[in-house]
């Protein structure tokens, strides 16, 4: 039973709000054990709350008589957001037990739910890595003689066991038999880092919970960290108030390496505080926007559930979209509204994705009759925030090489903004912007070497989060994409073990491969590019309209679900989000040759060159975007083609899939 945690915090010394030896448990008095959870766990205890922990530990302590370990209760998981009920330390195995009072039978919900607790410690809990963990689910009223079969994982997670309140020692007795080991030190455990990697959902529903980044974020020997970029910033945003001067930071980062966690940790530590220092988050990214809204508003509506406070979703949802907003959305409000805005602090999300000036004033001029406008989207969004006449402040968090709409004019138009128009604020630039990747050309140096601008090293996150098993993908998917052979070859032989990844021209074997790999909770799902015209005999036709929200967010028994496997996500709907495992649908759009990439679009009843480089660019980069979108592991479908079809020749495949396996990619047949 996952029990309210509201106004907790995460000590991560001392993560459960009970831990002892199982001996001192058992010698303990209930009111005893119960006073410390409460004491540690800082809230009012519910008469409901305090009747389910009496029965956990009357349970527990039947269960664990003559035993020899230790027990901690309460456990935190702060990627989750959750608390696991009990982990026991007994002998070599840890156990991670879920009890459902009063429940009857074991829901699919509560099974993914003990099973993500343990694959969450065995993949971020440092000492957990090596040891057997066992899921164990307890539903109290449950039949007797519940079946059992004992399946473990290559990485020692067992498939989530269940019993009764009555037979839970006999399931503990039955795994010891079967594992062998040294017996784990409850200190050395329980006081062991717990490194996460949070999907961008998982990171903000923390967040906006009050979980610090520090507390949901990995931390690697060596490695520019989200802690320090955080920090750095919020340093900087005081400094300017202190100093009641403008500063615009521009944050860069490899794909994954979690640039738009920093800017939800920066915007939700100001959440709180006082009208002048609220920070806005905003994104042009539609679908990111969407989802995050979504799932931010679910959560809050459960927690408020939790502590018998009701209110509609559309109370809960305003507070969020205030928090959250559409960078348009922002925009079109400077234009109505001359005064300036209500937030000192701005933070835009992928702001290379921000629109030059002919995009921007044709909108204008079509859109909203403005048809004296000549400003592109940067320069408009910062005179908006220069409104303010004592400070403010702009966090941009530039993506490298992931411009994909036309229009989109990347960094450099940033900086020619703040060099013709604003001279006068202060500019704190990664030293990683000079990069060919984000495009920003020498004015970068010009900018960098004038009275205010300034160089900072710690505005870069060099190491990708999302695939917390290998960070090397992105740098892989680059090679791939940039035909560096060798250099992918050595990148994938280095990841591949930790990191699945095959090529297939099989889709049904595909969608075998990745069911049979996700476990519990964990997403999958399919993309295609959105050039991608010629899947549709496989089923898959990205002119069917995805809503992002029930993609991502809706479970195995939603057909508009990612883990149907029935509709493709494009980029324009992926980006930014990922998912555990993807599968990766390749169509003649784009075609390896010898003599490099081919760009093509599919329009009447033929396939045509693309030779516009900027439409060629913001193909590949499609293809990048959709490569790195899992955490965990992808297959990539390659189709074989039909040679009776002109449209799906086998040519304008093959050669792709032979580059592929070329790579070093394992086949699957």
């Amino acid at each position: 039973m996952t029990t309210p945690k509201a106004g907790s915090t995460c000590n991560l010394f001392s993560r459960a709000w009970y831990d002892a030896p199982i001996s001192e448990f058992l010698s303990a008095t209930e009111d005893e054990i119960i006073g410390k959870m409460v004491t540690r766990g800082v809230f009012d205890l519910r008469q409901e709350q305090r009747d389910a922990w009496l029965l956990q530990i009357r349970i527990l302590k039947s269960s664990l008589v003559d035993l020899t370990g230790s027990i901690l209760l309460e456990f935190s998981i702060p990627r989750l957001g959750k608390r696991i009920d009990a982990v026991l330390l007994v002998g070599p195995v840890v156990f991670a037990v879920e009890f459902k009072v009063g429940a009857t039978k074991f829901d699919r919900s509560a099974v993914e739910q003990v099973w993500d607790y343990a694959l969450d410690l065995k993949n971020f809990h440092e000492a957990s890595h090596e040891v057997s963990i066992v899921p164990v689910l307890v539903a109290t009223e449950s039949d007797s003689n519940t079946h059992r079969s004992f399946e473990v994982e290559h990485d020692g997670v067992y498939k989530p066991l269940f019993t009764n309140e009555l037979e839970l020692r006999e399931v503990i007795d039955m795994v010891l038999q079967t594992v062998s080991g040294e017996d784990i030190e409850r200190s050395k455990w329980a006081n062991a880092p717990y490194r996460p990697t949070p999907t961008i959902i998982e990171a903000a529903r923390a967040l906006y919970a009050n979980h610090s980044v520090e507390a949901i974020a990995r931390y690697d020997a060596g490695a520019k960290n989200l802690a320090t970029t955080s920090q750095r910033i919020e340093a900087l945003v005081d400094e300017a108030k202190s100093s009641r001067r403008k500063i615009i930071c521009f944050v860069t980062g490899v794909p994954g390496a979690g640039k738009t966690l920093v800017g939800l940790n920066v915007a939700t530590q100001r959440r709180d505080t006082h009208k002048s220092t609220h920070a806005v988050f905003l994104s042009g990214n539609g679908p990111l926007v969407a989802v995050l809204r979504e799932a931010l508003t679910r959560d809050e509506l459960e927690r408020l559930k939790k502590i018998n406070i009701k209110k509609r979703k559309g109370e809960v949802s305003g507070g969020v979209k205030a928090f959250i907003q559409n960078v348009h959305h922002f925009r079109d409000e400077a234009l109505i509204d001359p005064r300036p805005p209500d937030d000192h602090i701005a933070i835009f999300d992928e702001a290379q994705r921000a629109w030059d000036m002919h995009k921007t004033t044709t909108f204008m001029r079509q859109k909203k009759n403005r048809a004296g406008f000549n400003q592109s989207e940067p320069e408009f969004l910062i005179s908006y925030l220069d409104r303010h006449e004592d400070w403010a402040a702009i966090i941009c968090l530039v993506g490298g090489g992931q411009e994909i709409y036309t229009g989109e004019a990347g960094i450099r138009i940033w900086l020619e903004a703040i060099r013709a128009r604003f001279p006068h604020w202060h500019m704190y630039i990664s030293s990683r912007l000079t990069d060919s990747e984000y495009a920003a050309g020498g004015i970068v140096d010009e900018i960098a070497a004038a009275e205010n601008g300034h160089f900072d090293d710690e505005l870069h996150l060099g190491v990708s989060m999302r695939s917390f098993r290998a960070e090397s993908v992105s740098a892989f998917v680059k090679a791939l994409l940039d035909i560096e052979i060798d250099g992918a070859r050595r990148m994938l032989y280095q990841f591949v073990d930790r990191y699945p990844i095959a090529v297939t021209r099989d889709l049904d074997a595909a969608k075998r491969w990745i069911k049979t790999r996700a476990r519990g909770s964990e997403r999958y799902g399919m993309v295609a590019s959105s050039t991608a015209q010629r899947l549709k005999p496989h089923a898959i036709d990205i002119r069917v309209d995805v809503n992002p929200i029930h993609w991502f967010l809706s479970g195995k028994e939603d057909t508009r679900s990612s883990y149907y496997l029935e509709d493709a996500a494009t980029e324009f709907q992926v980006q930014g989000l990922e998912v555990d495992w993807a599968l990766v649908t390749w169509d003649g759009d784009l075609r390896y040759s010898r003599s490099g990439w081919h760009f093509h679009d599919f329009r009447g009843s033929k396939w045509v060159n693309v030779r516009n480089a900027d439409r060629q660019r913001y193909l590949r980069n499609a293809y990048r975007v959709l490569l790195t979108r899992a955490r965990q592991g992808m297959v990539i479908f390659v189709p074989h083609g039909d040679a009776e079809d002109p449209t799906r020749s086998p040519e304008y495949y093959d050669h792709t899939f032979e580059y592929l396996t070329s790579l070093g990619i394992p086949r699957l047949v």
